[in-house]
């Protein structure tokens, strides 16, 4: 081995041209599983490393900083384990696709195998002033899951598919409420059908 290789070996670098000795796809799916479950503040760069089973300069060669790692697990997270909304909102009607959504979120945020609850209300959890970026992300996309539940309603609204009375701002709102609880209500340890039960009674209180 070259000096310069020793070096870059000492310090966990990765030599030019040669391949990473490890896989991005699976050390970004273990860094969400522990952001997920410790919040962004209380995800040390140890617990993700040690999870990511990396150490830190491939971390920061691979992903960036830990902010940007966490920007990356985002996007993860709104593809695959947050899909429920985007899913939902593609039913025929808008009782069907809160319906949808209601059920979907029990099951993914009670799934076996996963953190519990949602990566965008756990990711939010005791941000100190030096992540109130990544708090405000967190908030801003809560908000966009908001504003497309509301577009669907507002739609409905339009086309006579919800009770003209309906406020679909209030309406949207009170299903991220009832979202958000579910969520709170998971990690806290409640089963599936609790969370199903939830929704069911979130949807009687739909308007006629």
């Amino acid at each position: 081995m070259t000096r310069n290789r020793k070096r870059i070996a000492r310090k966990g670098l990765r030599a030019p041209g040669r391949p990473r000795a490890f896989d991005p796809d699976k050390a970004l799916e273990q860094a969400m599983r522990v952001f997920w479950e410790r919040g962004y503040e209380g995800a040390s760069l140890a617990d993700l490393t040690k999870a990511m089973r990396i150490n830190r300069p491939s971390m920061y060669s691979a992903f960036g900083n830990k902010e940007k790692l966490f920007r990356k697990v985002l996007e993860r997270y709104a593809k695959d384990s947050a899909s429920y909304v985007r899913d939902g909102l593609q039913e025929a009607t808008a009782r069907g696709a809160v319906e949808k959504i209601l059920f979907d979120a029990a099951d993914a945020l009670s799934a076996p195998g996963k953190p519990r609850g949602c990566l965008l209300v756990q990711g939010a959890l005791a941000c100190g002033a030096e992540s109130r970026g990544i708090q405000r992300e967190l908030c801003a996309r809560r908000a966009a899951g908001e504003a497309q539940i509301r577009q669907r309603l507002e739609r409905a609204n339009r086309e006579g598919d919800l009770a003209a009375e309906t406020k679909p701002a209030q309406l949207a709102s009170y299903v991220v409420a009832v979202l958000n609880g579910m969520s709170v209500q998971a990690v806290s340890g409640a089963s599936r059908e609790k969370l199903r039960g939830i929704a069911e009674r979130a949807m009687r209180a739909w308007p006629a």
